[in-house]
């Protein structure tokens, strides 16, 4: 693979903009090449090239020996004359410039705009990366914070004892003093008390301390400071509600939640900071990947400069390189080390391996067996689906005197299956595409990881129900024109439900088969989203509102199975569902239920964010509830008055829906743009991780990389 193509896979897409620009820089030393071959001597004896006849040459030199401990080996700096006399590198206000001596030569004015052009890269790559260094910084200092009320918290709701002790002996709890480790009690069962206010003495994650190692090679502590718990002082603790209970409590009361230091704010507090700790780890990778990528970069457009124009300036210009901040800084790699050794000691109970598989993601491994499974399924589907087709031609079924009872009964039940089977290979389509341009998907989504489903797992599920529902079809048209059958009629009209069944049991299973994980996240979800504004919005609760809304027809099968085998008389294959004003009622409103569902997501983001953006979205989705409302009203009862009115509301929720997927969700269409009549940057992905300080109160809002953002909340606001 050319590098490229492997710089291209490998960078992160939010910091594009800010990756030196390989490809720009290697069309000028094309110009540089087809300069060098326009001024080319053609005469056979001259046309060797300069780079070949020094490669011949040096076959005869001097052989310099194999290592250069002998002064007389070393390399003189004028063994090669194209070496360092070529480039002169200065540092300048910041910036690095450089100076090219020989730009009389021929074609020497493509050569020196490439080294400005690679000043220039390498000044936005250092700059970039120095403004990212600082970031992580100010943010590690933040979670130095956090851990410094998460360690006192531990202490006060996890060992009350220990503050006994601590208060008997007059020792404060801020005075630094040494307290025995008798003064715990025996045979408690966390292990981290103690620990914990030992971690508190380590210091911020910006610190090194090798104090704690040499006592760690002890084996025992005889004495430790405590942490100071006065922080709790200057500290409010603020938990989200996260239940339909909690959250009516915190309106009725028109404040947050009461502070207790209780085990449950203990516990959500850890999993808060796990998780902040888990994204600030993901950004260093991140970070670290960037240096590493940008560096090898420049090492391969100065080489293949080199063997362009037969000159050496790639040692002189990568010793710049490394001497650089870009080469020669640190903080990043010890700041990985630490919040390694923090993590590991603070949330995976001294277990190195787990805590390092929780703070780095392994790849999840393709397994054979899924895709053979993918290829059977599929495989039988198109087999029952030429099966059905025959079966309906042979037997003439178009042409029987019950075809519009069939169409206008079986029909519809069988449909839902069909518009789950739909909506799942678009979801495997978006899938494919997430994880061919490196979205991260699983983060962004927040699955457990290890767990979330990849396209193949999707389609594998998708082409599943498939072979069920073309297997129901089939099986229901045998018995129905079968003459040996036909007594089964019940039997019959039963199939499409036994398989409704089937997938409820599969939806709802409790034992750990067929993606237990995702189907419990699946109808977390869908929890949400009924009570949607007694929960706190997420990306997970909205996007899945949002396929909701294309699946109106999906819950008016649903609809009409209740209708069907509750009231109706299946066994004669006839109903009377549409002569029922109750539903007809229910037609109604199932078709606006998805809607209703963004409405009230809007409502509680327009609540929590005091964002305009959610008023006019909640505004957009109510019009389109109108819309659908008046065009349901005009199916069941025509009219003409309703007609213009159910035009009038359409067009309205047209306009409104298209006017914000184009500009608002694609940012097409705009004026401003640098790019005519597109948004200005053309790529999906859009960086947005900044570290907001509002007062008093601290969120740490994390980078991805992919084309969203998660806001982790600390719940300690220092």
């Amino acid at each position: 693979m050319k590098f490229e193509k492997e710089f291209a896979a490998q960078l992160v897409q939010e910091w594009r903009e800010a990756y030196m620009d390989y490809n720009f820089l290697k069309t000028i030393l094309k110009d540089v090449f087809r300069s060098k071959q326009k001024n080319a001597p053609t005469s056979p004896l001259v046309a060797t090239t300069k780079g070949a006849l020094k490669r011949r040459v040096s076959l005869y030199r001097t052989f310099s020996g194999l290592t250069s401990r002998d002064g007389r080996y070393k390399d003189s700096p004028r063994t090669n004359e194209g070496e360092a006399i070529l480039v002169d590198s200065v540092e300048a206000d910041g910036q690095y410039q450089t100076t090219f001596l020989i730009s009389s030569d021929q074609g020497g004015e493509h050569e020196l705009v490439f080294f400005r052009r690679l000043d220039d890269e390498f000044n936005k790559v250092v700059s970039f990366y120095k403004n990212k260094v600082e970031e992580v910084m100010s943010e590690a200092d933040e979670l130095s914070k956090q851990m410094d009320a998460l360690i006192a918290l531990r202490i006060k709701v996890d060992d009350p004892v220990l503050l006994g002790a601590l208060a008997s002996n007059g020792v404060s709890s801020s005075s630094g003093s040494v307290l025995p480790i008798n003064a715990r009690k025996p045979g408690q069962s966390r292990m981290g008390t103690i620990e914990e206010v030992e971690m508190s003495s380590e210091g911020h994650l910006m610190e090194e301390s090798t104090r704690g190692n040499e006592n760690g090679r002890k084996g025992t502590l005889k004495s430790f400071t405590p942490a100071s718990l006065d922080v709790l002082d200057h500290v409010k603790i603020k938990i989200e509600p996260e239940t339909p209970v909690s959250t009516l409590r915190g309106v009725l009361s028109g404040s947050i939640l009461d502070i207790t230091f209780s085990k449950r704010e203990l516990k959500k507090a850890e999993e808060l900071m796990t998780q902040a700790f888990v994204v600030f780890y993901q950004k260093l990778r991140l970070l670290k990947s960037y240096c590493f990528l940008n560096q090898l970069a420049f090492s391969k457009i100065l080489k293949k400069y080199d063997k362009i124009t037969s000159r050496n300036a790639s040692k002189a210009y990568l010793q710049m390189v490394d001497n650089s901040y870009l080469g020669s800084s640190d903080e990043v790699t010890k700041l990985m080390k630490r919040v390694e050794a923090t993590f590991v000691k603070h949330f995976a109970n001294g277990n190195h391996r787990k805590g390092m598989n929780t703070l780095r993601p392994k790849a999840k491994r393709e397994r054979h067996t899924i895709t053979f499974f993918l290829g059977t399924f599929f495989g039988c589907s198109i087999a029952l689906i030429v099966a059905v087709i025959v079966s309906i031609h042979a037997r003439d079924v178009l042409n029987s005197p019950g075809r519009y009872q069939y169409m206008d009964n079986i029909f519809p039940l069988y449909s839902f299956f069909g518009y789950i089977f739909l909506h799942l290979l678009m979801y495997a389509g978006n899938l494919y595409f997430w994880k061919r341009y490196r979205v991260n998907y699983s983060f962004i989504f927040g699955f457990k990881q290890g767990t979330e489903l990849g396209y193949r797992e999707v389609l594998l599920v998708s082409s599943a129900l498939a072979v069920l529902t073309f297997g129901g079809v089939l099986s229901n048209l045998d018995m129905e024109m079968d003459p040996r059958t036909r007594n089964f009629e019940a039997i019959t009209e039963i199939v499409p439900l036994a398989l409704l069944i089937v997938v409820i049991l599969i939806t709802f299973c409790p034992f750990n088969i067929i993606y237990r994980s995702s189907r419990f996240f699946l109808i977390r979800c869908v929890i949400h989203c009924i009570f949607a504004p007694l929960y706190k919005v997420t990306l997970p609760d909205f996007f899945l509102a949002d396929q909701l809304t294309s699946q109106v027809q999906a819950l008016r099968s649903l609809e009409f199975y209740v209708c069907y085998y509750g009231w109706g008389d299946f066994k004669r294959r006839s109903n009377r569902c549409r002569e029922s004003n109750l539903f007809n009622i229910f037609y109604l409103v199932v078709a606006i239920i998805p809607y209703w569902f963004r409405v009230l997501q809007c409502v509680r983001r327009l609540f929590e964010e005091k964002h305009g953006m959610h008023f006019l979205n909640g505004l957009r989705y109510f019009s389109t509830i109108v819309a659908v409302s008046t065009r349901t009203i005009y199916e069941l009862r025509t009219g003409q008055t309703l007609l213009i009115v159910a035009i009038a509301s359409s067009v309205v929720a047209t306009i409104a829906n298209t006017y914000w997927d184009i500009v608002i969700d694609w940012g097409l269409l705009q004026r401003s743009s640098r790019n005519h009549w597109l948004r200005g940057q053309t790529d999906y992905t859009k960086q947005k991780c900044l570290l907001h300080s509002h007062g008093v109160e601290h969120y740490t809002e994390t980078c991805l990389d992919a084309d969203s953002v998660r806001l982790q909340r600390s719940t300690f606001l220092a």
